[in-house]
């Protein structure tokens, strides 16, 4: 599947810059610069050193396109592992254009998403765990999730998963030896062995899809919902969070009937707020339509900040709410606004479903802090039974495949399964952990993965 062609590309963002980068790479990427590219030293290029820079012209014939930086890369020393060379020109569309161009009429064709990385993985420089976290890397938003994708460029998390395939296609070698002299009835396999190594990989196959949850958040953001009746503060609440007058916020009930959503960034994790419509029986056709999109978006949320106001005691009515929102993934915070208004009447409600009740005013400073901490102490980002945390959904249901196939292992020995069949099974849970790494895959996963890239990568 690798291809020999020269590419190229705009490595940069399009439009206009001081600087732009494009980006060739592959057998003839050097030869072609060179009846291109114009230097005082007459010096060929494919004389001097990898990881060089030059100082010319791009020339199309005696018109002069742009001064630029050339620097070469040799192979095996560059990012594809083939002859690459990158220049750096002034970042006019019309020079970026020119030369991509003049590249092309020389033979080079203009790269597909994601080609580059791709060619790297095909000449073996990274793995496809690596180069979905390039991918990642360049998308990333916030402190987490680039921390996320620095991690998993790293290669501990590939050395884990090729071990624990290693491990696996030592004893299904054995087992499958044993199919060779099933006439003498021998076992080259110990299976007490085999147990203990499948109870191993199963704990920490559990231990990396139980990580997802972690990773999902730091790559993706936290779904937060506010909710509650009209007139409880949530759109001054959200404007409060967002530092900015997001939604309207006015004393008429029923002001907010559609979803506002805004991202902020809290100590590195993103969290994606949504004002929603106030929860009331109303009807106005308008605000029902808007009441039923706020239950959707619960539906959907990560947490759920539930806002009442400090003077209203209706506690049978919070915890009918409350208690029609249930679920074992949400997180709920229960928070009082409005405290700058309590009056002598307002009682105090006391242990609604046993949950702290954080009283505020969301248009104080210290209250929305309060808020910010509340959020970060509620978000689980850091997987203690484990130093790597999967973000990837291909990744989670890989390990799933990985964990049925051991889990139909086990049931096989425990009930006395053939070695052929178990060699069946033993060989799906590795080809499962393999497709993580790329050691298993095909022209269909690797076109789906690489379509999401940028051109230039």
């Amino acid at each position: 599947m690798i291809n020999s062609d020269t590419i190229i590309a705009l490595a940069t963002p399009p439009g206009i810059g001081a600087i732009s980068i494009i980006r060739i790479s592959g057998k003839n990427a050097i030869s072609v610069s060179e009846k291109l590219f114009f230097k005082k030293n007459k010096k060929k290029l494919s004389s001097h050193k990898s990881h060089t820079v030059h100082l010319g012209k791009i020339k199309n014939n005696e018109n002069e396109i742009d001064e630029v930086l050339l620097t070469i890369f040799k192979t095996p020393h560059s990012y594809t592992g083939e002859n690459t060379i990158e220049i750096s020109c002034h970042g006019s569309i019309y020079i970026q254009q020119q030369i991509i161009d003049l590249y092309v009429q020389n033979g080079a064709r203009v790269a597909d998403p994601g080609e580059f990385t791709l060619r790297a993985f095909l000449n073996g420089k990274m793995d496809l765990n690596q180069a979905e976290a390039v991918a990642d890397l360049i998308s990333s938003e916030n402190e987490g999730a680039h921390r996320l994708a620095i991690q998993q460029m790293k290669k501990e998390f590939s050395s884990d998963i090729k071990k624990l395939r290693k491990e696996l296609l030592d004893f299904v070698s054995l087992i499958e030896l044993e199919l060779d002299f099933s006439e003498e009835d021998v076992e080259f396999a110990d299976r007490n062995k085999f147990n203990s190594l499948i109870k191993k990989i199963k704990l920490e196959l559990k231990l990396l899809i139980d990580s997802f949850k972690s990773g999902n958040v730091l790559k993706n953001g936290v779904s937060v919902a506010i909710v509650g009746k009209p007139n409880a503060g949530k759109s001054s609440l959200m404007n409060a969070l967002a530092k900015d007058n997001k939604a309207i916020v006015s004393d008429i009930p029923g002001t907010t009937r559609d979803s506002i959503e805004t991202s902020i960034n809290i100590k590195g994790v993103k969290f994606r707020f949504i004002d929603t419509a106030g929860l009331r029986k109303t009807n106005d056709v308008i605000e029902s339509k808007g009441i039923e999109k706020t239950r959707e978006q619960i539906s959907k949320a990560n947490i759920l900040i539930y806002l009442f106001d400090i003077n209203d005691i209706d506690e049978s009515e919070i915890k009918k709410t409350l208690s029609d929102f249930d679920r074992e993934d949400l997180t709920v915070l229960l928070v009082r606004n409005k405290i700058d208004l309590k009056t002598k009447k307002t009682e105090l409600l006391n242990n609604i479903r046993k949950m702290e009740i954080i009283e505020i005013s969301a248009l104080e400073t210290s209250s929305v802090d309060l808020i910010k901490n509340k959020l970060i102490s509620n978000i689980n980002i850091i997987n203690t039974h484990t130093n790597t945390v999967i973000s990837n959904s291909r990744h989670l249901n890989a390990l799933n495949n990985a964990l049925n196939s051991l889990i139909d292992v086990e049931t096989g020995i425990e009930n006395n399964l053939s070695s052929d069949l178990l060699s069946i099974d033993i060989r799906k849970c590795i080809d499962s952990i393999g497709e993580i790494t790329g050691e298993v895959t095909n022209d269909d996963i690797l076109g789906n993965i690489f379509a999401n890239f940028c051109i230039g990568k």
